[in-house]
């Protein structure tokens, strides 16, 4: 029996505005500036996490004073499903991480799995230090234990969201906002 993927149109008709544009902009510009102040002269390797992690990663990036490297990894536990499985390894990074500052970034800190294995697994490649900034924090009692965002653009509620790098079934990445499903 085949299923159809909900649609998005109805995903946002049902789903509340969380951060509009321009909250975000002004998200990421703050964070970019304690990127600076963290980073100063330093260069640090500079992961995207994708898919969800490009739009932000770009912004960000964008609104740094500092030099960085720049890399990415596509890790993923949903595959196109709204409830994670297990990870999924797809690209890891052509950078050495040895010895290097390595910011991991990406969409959003929800029960972090996902970043607690990309984190290990930097840690196993020797990284110097490894530091987290995700654009939205899902705050709740389900996260990974020791799994703690450095930089955090917007808090969301413990809720489905999607839009600007979060998706809803594949669908609604570049949306220029964040959005909540209704409960």
């Amino acid at each position: 029996m085949m299923t159809s993927t909900p649609s998005l149109r109805d995903a946002l008709a049902h789903a509340e505005l969380i951060h509009d544009r321009a909250a975000l902009d002004a998200a990421i510009v703050r964070m970019a500036a304690e990127i600076d102040a963290v980073y100063g002269a330093d260069r640090p390797l500079f992961l995207t996490v994708m898919h969800g992690g490009m739009f932000f990663a770009a912004q960000l990036a964008l609104a740094m004073r500092i030099d960085a490297d720049f890399d990415y990894l596509h890790a993923t536990r949903y595959r196109g499903s709204t409830e994670g499985a297990t990870l999924h390894w797809l690209h890891h990074p052509a950078s050495a991480l040895a010895g290097r500052r390595v910011l991991l970034v990406d969409d959003i800190l929800d029960e972090g799995p996902t970043l607690a294995a990309i984190r290990q697994w930097c840690r196993q490649q020797g990284a110097a230090e490894v530091r987290i900034a995700v654009l939205a924090w899902k705050r709740h009692d389900r996260l990974v234990p020791d799994l703690l965002p450095d930089h955090v653009g917007v808090e969301t509620p413990d809720r489905y969201v999607f839009g600007y790098g979060m998706d809803f079934h594949e669908q609604g990445r570049n949306l220029p906002a964040i959005y909540a499903l209704k409960d």
